[in-house]
C-alpha cells in the first residue's frame, strides 16, 4: 500500500473523495462547454483544463463558511468548491437571464456571487488582485477572521495590479494569500519570454513575504501550501506568495490557435501527466477510490452535466431593455 499523504495533512477519505469529484466535474463542464461552443450554442470558453488540482486543493484548504476568493477566469474548480453550481456555470456560458455572475452582462469565467463570497473580476488581467488586498486590509481594519485568497496567471504576476497589490500587502502584513496559476504560456508567449528569473515565487522576497512554487497537478501538495498560508495570515504574519506549475491543456480560448506556437508532442507530453489522472491513481493505490467507485462517480458527473446544460440551454434570455439596468440610477 502507498504512503497515505492525505492522513497525514489530517485529511479523510470522504474528504479526498470530494476533491477529486469536484476536479471531475471542473473538467466535464469545461469539456461540454467547448461541444456547445463548436456546436455554434455558446460563444466562447475558456478553459479550466490541466488547472483543476490546484483550484480544488486550494480552495478545500480555505475556510468556505467565511473566506472571500477572488478567482481568475479559469477558476472553475474554486467557484465549484465554493458554492457555484454546475447550473449557474452554464446558465453564464448561454448568457442567460438567471446567470448570478452578471445577469448575462459579461463573458464566461467572470465568476461572482454574493453569499458566497465570491467576488466577480474584470475582462482585464489581474484587476482582482488590488481587490483581494482591499478585502484584507479591511479585515485587519475590523479585526475580522477571515483570509482573502486571489489567483492569476503568471502572464498576469507582470502587470502592475500584482506589485502594487503585493507590496502594499507585504508592507501592511494582509491577511491575503496570492496564488499564481503558472500553467506554462500568456496566450501565446511562454514562460521563458515572460520572466527574468526561474520562478514567480522569487519575486515574493521584494515585498516582504514567503514564496513557495509547488507541483500544480498534485491537489494534496497546493492544499499543504495553502492551509499553512491561511493559518499564518489568521496568526497576523501576513501574505503569502504560491506559485502552482500546471500545463494548460487545451488552447487559451476558444477563439486561439494554439497550433501556431506549441506543437502536438508538447501537448501529448503534458496530457500524460493530466492532473485528474495522476490523482486517481493515488486514491487506488491508498485504497480510497475503486473501479466501481470511479465509475459512480464519473455517472454522477455526467447527470449533473447534461442537467445543467438543458436547464441552461432552455432558460429566457434577459429582457433587451435589461442592459440598461445597473448603469444609469434609477429614480425611485
Amino acid at each position: 500500500m502507498a504512503e497515505n499523504r492525505h492522513k497525514q495533512l489530517g485529511l479523510s477519505d470522504e474528504t479526498v473523495l470530494q476533491m477529486y469529484e469536484t476536479m471531475v466535474l471542473a473538467r466535464k463542464i469545461d469539456e461540454r462547454m467547448w461541444l456547445l461552443n463548436r456546436a455554434g450554442k455558446i460563444p466562447f470558453v475558456i478553459s479550466c483544463q490541466g488547472q483543476e488540482a490546484a483550484q480544488v486543493g486550494a480552495a478545500f484548504a480555505l475556510d468556505r463558511t467565511k473566506d472571500y476568493v477572488l478567482p481568475y477566469y479559469r477558476d472553475m474548480g474554486v467557484v465549484l468548491t465554493f458554492g457555484m453550481t454546475p447550473t449557474e456555470l452554464m446558465l453564464s456560458a448561454f448568457a442567460k437571464a438567471e446567470d448570478p455572475n452578471s445577469g448575462g452582462r459579461q463573458m464566461p469565467g467572470h465568476f461572482g456571487k454574493k453569499k458566497n463570497r465570491i467576488v466577480t473580476g474584470s475582462s482585464p488581467v489581474t484587476t482582482q488582485v488590488p481587490h483581494a488586498v482591499g478585502i484584507a486590509l479591511a479585515a485587519k481594519m475590523e479585526k475580522k477572521d477571515f483570509v482573502s485568497f486571489v489567483t492569476f496567471g503568471e502572464g498576469s504576476s507582470n502587470q502592475g495590479d500584482f506589485h502594487e497589490g503585493a507590496n502594499f500587502a507585504g508592507v501592511h502584513k494582509l491577511p491575503v494569500i496570492f496564488m499564481c496559476e503558472n500553467n506554462k504560456y500568456a496566450i501565446s508567449v511562454p514562460i521563458g519570454k515572460q520572466l527574468a528569473c526561474e520562478k514567480v515565487s522569487d519575486r515574493a522576497i521584494g515585498y516582504g513575504m514567503p514564496g513557495y512554487t509547488v507541483d500544480g497537478t498534485d491537489p494534496l501538495e497546493v492544499y499543504r501550501v495553502v492551509k499553512e498560508a491561511a493559518d499564518r495570515a489568521r496568526r497576523g504574519e501576513g501574505p503569502t506568495l504560491i506559485e502552482t506549475v500546471a500545463y494548460r491543456l487545451t488552447a487559451h480560448s476558444s477563439d486561439d490557435d494554439d497550433r501556431a506556437y506549441r506543437t502536438p508532442e508538447e501537448i501529448a507530453e503534458a496530457k500524460s501527466k493530466d492532473p485528474i489522472s495522476l490523482f486517481a491513481n493515488y486514491l487506488k493505490e491508498v485504497g480510497v477510490l475503486t473501479d466501481e467507485l470511479e465509475k459512480e462517480i464519473h455517472d454522477r458527473v455526467m447527470k449533473q452535466v447534461n442537467e445543467a446544460t438543458d436547464y441552461a440551454e432552455k432558460a429566457p434570455y434577459a429582457e433587451p431593455e435589461h442592459a440598461l439596468k445597473y448603469v444609469y440610477a434609477e429614480e425611485e
